[in-house]
């Protein structure tokens, strides 16, 4: 390929006769010429911005400036209110007469975790409200602690102060076997933990005090949570013969044979109930088939009169579901079936999508997943004549009903007999309105610190652990814990709303739906809730009442 051309070079280099000999000057003379068609306007200027470019830029000078200078007060402002703010004269405290309180001596503060447990009845949740008049869990602890001298008179108008944190928020009415709270506070005093369960209240119990890191913050730091689930076994039974649902069960099993579990258990259990209320309410089968099914189901049937007393069918009523409760409190669940309820809930074990077992999440949300490590059904317990089981779930993190869902829905399998395995259904994306069981029966078991006890092993600190304080930890939990839950169920029937009875009853679905599909005790249009059956159980309605 030849070398392209080079004007200049040709001029230079060229002898023709029609051409006058030129002297070519050396290379370090060489004048800089330049053509016309030669001249590079970029090169010239020296790759210079047009005026249009130059004039636009020096606009954009103008307006970063003021902005600049605007930041700049600004900050010089915040930096003069700060400076105030800091400077300000020291406010000392005053007495109830207005008398100005010495300012307390200085001692030195150290970031610890308490450990501590406590009864949530009586109280609004865990978290401390804005409004004094309005008891919380975090209120008490943090006052009995300013008593007992751990917190500074100065630190304990305001809880900011101390960098207060908990590790799990429990609502109203949650109890906590073991929780966790972070802050600084004085520990100089050998005794000061049996100082603060001195101002505490008996329900509310600090377990241990540990020393950590600075940067300790209990809630980010913990690895992993247990709770646990007290449930009276009474919750398994299946469906009230003749009930809405029963009919409705016979019905989809005559569609589909062979789909739903058999119930061999659950029909003579409620055999023997019919016996036993036709003879201790010496009741004719007329009125127990016909005329009490009548009652409940007419509007106008009172309870009560105008004066407040109980009218004759009212009686006749209160006594058939008096008689009913008592049977359902002396049912002692089979082995057999209990181990169906654990096999139910061990399909929630590993990494799922519980986006139905909560509000708010969607299935495409990262956060929707959770991270279950295991859950256990104890033996079987009595506690005045009813039999319970405690349900323990450990899991990486849990969101809002979560767990309450979880025991919902697990229950809802065995009363209506679907298969175990339907439980994965409900983590696919289709929407499910799962109901929550009652939250009497939940409570926090402990938080777990497995990866950051390793920091505190190499610090030569002790690791922030329950297990040492066990003991107390079961006496506490049978004393204030559990006895509050069983009398609180056996007063409220909290796990067994009567007919139409209370949203917040155990699990029962299809029960006492009227002609327009919607649940008279929830006031919820039947088509929205849906257990996840295989057609053509795919419409099977649920509520929240245990009124069948």
């Amino acid at each position: 390929m030849s070398e392209p051309s080079n004007p200049s070079k040709e001029f230079v280099s060229s002898n023709s006769s029609e051409q006058p000999s030129i002297e070519v000057p050396t290379t370090s003379e060489q004048p800089n010429l330049q053509h016309d068609y030669q001249v590079n306007d970029s090169v010239n200027k020296g790759n210079e911005k047009s005026k249009w470019t130059r004039a636009r830029s020096a606009d954009n000078k103008d307006e970063n400036e003021s902005k600049r200078s605007k930041k700049v007060n600004l900050n010089a402002e915040e930096r003069r209110q700060r400076k105030t703010y800091d400077t300000t004269e020291f406010i000392p405290m005053v007495d109830e007469n207005g008398n100005e309180l010495p300012k307390s001596e200085r001692r030195p503060k150290k970031k610890v975790a308490c450990m501590i447990g406590y009864c949530g009845t009586g109280y609004n949740g865990m978290q401390l409200q804005n409004d004094p008049k309005i008891p919380t869990i975090e209120r008490d602890i943090y006052e009995a602690m300013a008593r007992a001298g751990a917190i500074s008179p100065e630190n304990a108008v305001d809880i900011k102060k101390s960098s207060f944190m908990r590790a799990a928020r429990t609502d109203k009415g949650v109890h906590a076997a073991g929780n966790v709270i972070s802050l600084k506070m004085i520990i100089e005093d050998s005794d000061i933990l049996t100082r603060i369960n001195e101002e505490l209240p008996e329900q509310i119990r600090v377990w241990g005090i540990q020393r950590v890191t600075k940067s300790f913050d209990c809630r980010k730091m913990c690895s992993s949570r247990v709770y646990e689930y007290l449930l009276p076994t009474y919750s398994l039974l299946p469906p009230k013969p003749k009930s809405t649902l029963s009919e409705l069960l016979i019905k989809k099993n005559e569609q589909s044979p062979g789909y739903l579990r058999s119930d061999e258990e659950g029909i003579e259990w409620w055999k023997q109930t019919r016996e036993y209320i036709l003879k201790e309410g010496d009741l004719t089968e007329q009125q127990l088939d016909v005329e009490i099914p009548a009652l409940l189901t007419n509007d106008a049937v009172k309870i009560y009169n105008e004066d407040g007393e109980v009218t004759e069918e009212g009686k006749l009523i209160r006594k058939v579901k008096q008689l009913e409760n008592k049977c359902r409190r002396n049912y002692k669940v089979s082995e057999s079936r209990l181990d169906l309820f654990r096999q139910t809930m061990k399909q929630y074990e590993g990494t799922h999508n519980f986006h139905n077992f909560t509000i708010g999440k969607h299935f495409k949300e990262p956060s929707s997943k959770r991270y279950i490590i295991s859950t256990t059904v104890s033996a079987p317990f009595d506690i005045e004549g009813t039999q319970w089981v405690s349900i323990k779930l450990h899991g990486q993190s849990f969101m809002l009903h979560q767990i309450r869902k979880m025991i919902a829905m697990a229950t809802l399998v065995i009363r209506t007999g679907c298969p175990v395995d339907i439980i994965s259904q409900c983590f696919q994306s289709r929407k499910i309105n799962i109901p929550k069981a009652p939250a009497l029966g939940l409570l926090l078991e402990n938080p777990v610190y497995e990866a950051y006890n390793q920091t505190l092993a190499k610090m030569e600190y002790d690791d922030i652990d329950f297990n040492k304080y066990e003991k107390e930890m079961d006496a506490f939990k049978l004393k204030y814990i559990y006895d509050k839950i069983y009398a609180e169920e056996n007063k409220e029937n909290v796990f067994y709303a009567g007919s139409g009875g209370a949203g917040d009853g155990i699990i029962c679905i299809g029960s006492n739906w009227d002609t327009a599909g919607i649940c008279p005790s929830l006031s919820l249009p039947s088509s929205t809730l849906t257990l996840l059956v295989p057609s053509p159980f795919s419409t099977l309605p649920c509520c929240l009442c245990f009124s069948c």
